[in-house]
């Protein structure tokens, strides 16, 4: 028997960066997100030797140990260790040796969220070899509670939740722990003409996303009030995009997006530089109306939304950068299990 599962990357439309703590522990998080078709998968196959072998296909990278109730996270895949040794230590002993191989449709650093959604696929295969009795909430919880609290990722809540659930969703962030998901119902006219309209762009560079989220979390704790005020506005964003897309008024949401791009800015230093802010420049001139970074900033993947037909005068002034767009469309199913 082979047990497999994959979950959707997301990209963020809106209030990215208040679902870190200690911003929505304080003053409550608001983000608007879509999953979009690129993918994390993870596969198990029980052996008959008592061996766990991760495998992470696309990095070429494989560790192997001795079947154990607990494995040492020493930097090597330790999503999958982490994910292991917390389903070991909540729910028992494995019944097998097993190889655990895992494959992930964009790079690490990227911003689309690609370690979250690797941990939820990791503890949905997991899930479905073992029977466990897991919701979507507590998929998203326990990959949040692994990577944040457990192996100390830096890093916010919404990409867990964004990965299990799938779909358009507006979430709200607050202490404890708690987080409302709430699945928006848009007209399949307005989410065809976003996907349309909204470019997604590699700058072909990657970065440690948890140096700018650290930063950015020091200056809530050292009450840094320009960034705190940066948050407030960029949850208001969330708010107003969600207001947008029920709406239909898709002709408001390159300016949506220009207005979160200019206040993610000042959250904390590193989220762009020199050359992400010609490039967003340079789409704005050919006709886009506005943008963003995907995730904590510093590289990754950066959105441009171009009305009417500017998508190709964009790509065409885009094209001397050395990145690359990226074809996606939005998906309405979060992580799925299956065996065979």
């Amino acid at each position: 028997m082979i047990y497999r599962s994959k979950a959707p990357l997301r990209i963020g439309l809106a209030g990215g960066g208040t679902d870190v703590s200690p911003y929505c522990d304080l003053y409550g998080g608001a983000i608007l997100n879509a999953t979009i078709s690129l993918y994390a998968y993870a596969t198990i196959e029980p052996l008959m030797v008592p061996q766990i072998i991760f495998e992470a296909v696309d990095r070429n990278e494989t560790v192997a140990y001795d079947l154990a109730e607990a494995l040492p996270v020493d930097g090597s895949l330790d999503l999958a260790t982490g994910a292991y040794n917390h389903i070991v230590k909540k729910y028992g002993p494995v019944p097998s040796g097993f190889r655990l191989s895992t494959i992930v449709d964009a790079p690490a650093g990227s911003g689309l969220g690609s370690s979250s959604t690797l941990m939820v696929a990791i503890i949905g295969v997991f899930a479905e070899w073992l029977n466990l009795p897991l919701g979507e909430y507590d998929v998203a919880q326990m990959a949040y509670d692994v990577e944040r609290v457990e192996l100390a990722m830096a890093g916010g809540k919404q990409d867990q939740y964004a990965a299990t659930f799938g779909g358009v969703n507006f979430m709200e962030f607050y202490e404890n722990n708690k987080v409302i998901v709430n699945p928006l119902r848009i007209k399949q006219e307005y989410l065809y003409e976003l996907e349309n309209n909204l470019l997604l762009y590699f700058t072909a560079t990657s970065r440690l996303s948890s140096t700018i989220i650290e930063a950015q979390s020091q200056n809530v704790k050292d009450k840094n009030q320009s960034s705190i005020d940066a948050m407030h506005n960029l949850k208001e964003q969330a708010q107003m995009m969600k207001e947008a897309l029920l709406r239909g008024n898709i002709h408001e949401i390159g300016g949506i997006l220009d207005f979160g791009f200019r206040f993610k800015k000042q959250m904390a230093k590193g989220i762009s530089n020199d050359s992400m802010d010609e490039i967003y420049e340079t789409a704005l001139k050919a006709g886009a109306t506005g943008g963003k970074i995907s995730g904590a900033g510093g590289g990754g993947f950066m959105m441009f939304y171009c009305p009417a037909n500017t998508r190709y005068n964009v790509k065409k002034a885009l094209a001397s950068f050395g990145g690359e767009f990226t074809p996606y469309q939005f998906t309405e199913r979060g992580l799925f299990s299956w065996h065979i």
